[in-house]
């Protein structure tokens, strides 16, 4: 939600961010690899570390850089299908790195689960109308959507890390929060699902009148 209704302020900034990149020549699918390659090292660095904090700041560079992949598409005229499926399918072993890598530190696999589900049924519910109609990938300004995780995730391990500096620590702040998490991603699917009703509704309806 917040990357559609901003996009217009975002995309100047990451493009100047990007600048290095295209400089280097690097494609945009080279960016979306290393950027999950960048994840899944901070990944297993935290198995090491277990540092909540130090997860959470090293995985806001690593998302940070991620994110460049489609302003290197912007600005070297490199916008592609394949691109954009590649983008996808990155995010979502993105997503399941990240929160694998906290539920193996934490024992906290159903949660984890439960919020991956939610970020995967919230793409496939978009994903699988335009297997059934045209549809466009804008219009779907849905509340949890992955910026929205993103920040999530990365806002609750440095809290939960500067939580336990200061000695407030406590190991129900990573599973409440997980536990949030899962909830909104949940109900994010629900609500993209509903709203894949309503158009699939009106395609129907055209369609019964169209046999009249």
């Amino acid at each position: 939600m917040i990357d559609g209704l901003l996009s217009k302020h975002i995309d100047p900034l990451w493009e100047r961010a990007a600048t290095p990149l295209v400089r280097m020549g690097m494609t945009p699918n080279q960016v979306t690899l290393v950027g999950l390659a960048l994840i899944a090292l901070v990944s297993a660095a935290y198995l090491l570390h277990r540092s909540e904090l130090l997860f959470g700041l090293t995985l806001v560079v690593a998302f940070a850089f991620d994110a460049l992949d489609g302003a290197v598409a912007r600005r070297r005229d490199m916008r592609s299908k394949v691109g954009g499926y590649l983008d996808a399918m990155v995010d979502r072993y993105q997503e399941l790195t990240v929160l694998s890598a906290i539920a193996w530190i934490n024992d906290l696999w159903p949660a984890a689960m439960l919020a991956f589900a939610g970020g995967v049924l919230t793409s496939y519910a978009k994903a699988r109308v335009a297997l059934e109609i045209r549809a466009s990938n804008d219009g779907w300004p849905d509340f949890f959507e992955r910026f929205e995780r993103i920040i999530f995730i990365c806002a609750l391990l440095i809290a939960d890390g500067v939580a336990g500096l200061v000695g407030l620590g406590s190991p129900m702040i990573l599973a409440v929060g997980l536990s949030i998490y899962a909830l909104l991603a949940n109900v994010t699917a629900l609500q993209r699902m509903n709203r894949a009703f309503a158009l699939l509704r009106i395609e129907d309806e055209k369609a019964r009148s169209a046999r009249r």
